[in-house]
């Protein structure tokens, strides 16, 4: 029942160097919902090839950040999600190995007018950590942007799930979660997941 599977290709978020391209590729060829894929893409070429490879939807961390304009010249021709990865406010780049300096609202709040279809959230402390998602960070971006908001980060339960679907901040509410390890480890299922989540959204 999941709307999306995200993929992230983190050798190239790393290196830049797509060696995962093939997997990603297989993936999206293998299953009937769309795929949503970052890692490494820095340029309109492995955006392209992405797209060429059946993905849905690229996700663009790192060259978000260092060439804004690459993202708006992107997204007018393509579905672009930006990934914004943070430890609190200090969104970091290049796989996680290197802060920016840029503040995480500032960001959400920059991209507003560049046509991105979504901006995935995640607060690097918790990542993979199955204890919770930073729901008061995540009500802190909600607030400061009209971009859909995805969260990624913390989640281990299915109450983790409920707290996120049932986030409101000035009207607006989450549009996406992302679940990684909790599912791998057999935490809950996916359909469990999307029933937690009202089952309406990704």
């Amino acid at each position: 029942g999941a709307a999306w599977i995200h993929v992230v290709d983190l050798d190239a978020a790393r290196s830049g160097e797509p060696v995962n391209r093939e997997v990603v590729a297989a993936i999206a060829a293998g299953v009937s919902v769309p795929v949503q894929s970052g890692g490494g893409v820095r340029d309109e070429a492995a955006a392209d090839a992405l797209f060429d490879a059946g993905v849905a939807r690229v996700v663009v961390g790192t060259a978000a950040l260092e060439d804004p304009a690459f993202v708006r010249r992107l997204a007018a021709r393509r579905p672009v999600a930006v990934g914004l990865d943070a430890r609190g406010r200090d969104v970091a780049v290049r796989g996680w190995l290197q802060g920016s300096g840029q503040d995480l609202l500032e960001l959400a709040a920059a991209f507003a007018d560049a046509g991105v279809a979504a901006l995935v959230v995640t607060e690097i402390s918790r990542d993979g950590t199955l204890d919770g998602p930073d729901v008061a960070g995540l009500s802190e971006v909600l607030a400061a942007t009209s971009i859909p908001v995805i969260a990624s980060g913390g989640v281990g339960t299915l109450d983790d799930l409920r707290a996120l679907a049932a986030l409101e901040s000035g009207g607006r509410v989450l549009s996406g979660v992302i679940a990684g390890r909790a599912i791998y480890e057999r935490a809950f299922t996916v359909a469990e997941g999307v029933a937690a989540c009202g089952g309406g959204r990704s």
